[in-house]
């Protein structure tokens, strides 16, 4: 009985919502939650879809709340402040996504990546356009132009600005990336895609951990953050993984500027601003566990 209902749904996909409730409430109710509207179908499918081919992104906690990764089709929005490890998690992503052989692209509206930190944490500098624009404007046009372009991950960090009252804008990106099955991940301090967000994950401010006590100097050895589920079409938000990050095995600066490191070759367009060499000591934080 409740087969050919749920073809019915199906062939009249117009049929009025409230149709549908009322159709709901007369069945009996094991056949209730059966009964799907075609629009109902429609997201079902498409999420199932984009969870079975999603991007691993090398960071177990993340790989975890997203069952598996960033689904492709879908803008997934991850906020946190300063020291969330935010931006770190962002890298670990480029990393384990160019390392399979995948173009990307990081619309880096904060001016945060490093190359020279970058080629230390594995990102494939030769699978990445990296695009600086001036305001944010021009990063929701950049990302747009990259999605349609056949980017199959575009990355847009924020930095520490906001984009709210941009909800068309917002919302054009997720069609865009529903369109041409891209996976987007925004990057802001706080909400900014609204109802465009297909998941929002938090990241919560990191807490330092020390090595050393009593006179002895202490010495910083990683950061401790927890990644929030808060919001998930596919599964009941509220979820947290715990996410911590070491610093990298060069622990003393003289090895962070090796002569080898810094010898490695620099895409021209990778340079630092003024044609200067970025500082490669900065953000050497790895994510190592989840």
């Amino acid at each position: 009985m409740a087969e050919p209902l749920a073809r019915e749904s199906i062939i009249t996909p117009h049929a009025a919502s409230p149709a549908v409730r009322r159709l709901r409430s007369s069945l009996p109710e094991p056949l209730r939650s059966r009964l799907r509207s075609a629009r109902e179908l429609a997201r079902e499918l498409q999420d199932a879809a984009a969870e079975d081919d999603a991007f691993a992104t090398a960071v177990p906690a993340l790989d975890r709340l997203l069952a598996g990764g960033l689904p492709r089709g879908q803008l997934v929005e991850l906020i946190g402040s300063r020291t969330s490890g935010r931006f770190s998690v962002l890298l670990a992503v480029l990393a384990a996504v160019t390392g399979t052989g995948e173009a990307a692209a990081l619309v880096d509206l904060g001016d945060g990546l490093d190359p020279e930190s970058a080629l230390g944490l594995g990102i494939d500098l030769e699978r990445l356009l990296w695009v600086r624009p001036p305001t944010l404007k021009k990063a929701l046009a950049a990302a747009e132009m990259l999605i349609a372009g056949g980017f199959p991950l575009v990355v847009l960090d924020l930095g520490q600005r906001g984009g709210r009252g941009n909800e068309a804008a917002w919302l054009r990106l997720a069609r865009a990336s529903r369109a041409h099955g891209a996976a987007l991940l925004v990057a802001a301090p706080y909400r900014v895609s609204g109802t465009a967000a297909a998941v929002v994950l938090k990241a919560e401010r990191g807490r330092a951990a020390w090595r050393g006590g009593g006179g002895s100097p202490r010495l910083l050895t990683g950061v401790a953050s927890r990644i929030v589920l808060e919001k998930c079409r596919s599964r009941l938000p509220g979820r947290t993984e715990d996410l911590a990050f070491a610093l990298a095995s060069a622990p003393r600066p003289a090895a962070l500027t090796s002569p080898a490191l810094l010898s490695r070759p620099l895409p021209s367009s990778l340079a630092g601003r003024g044609g200067r060499k970025p500082d490669v000591a900065a953000p050497y934080l790895r994510a190592v566990a989840g």
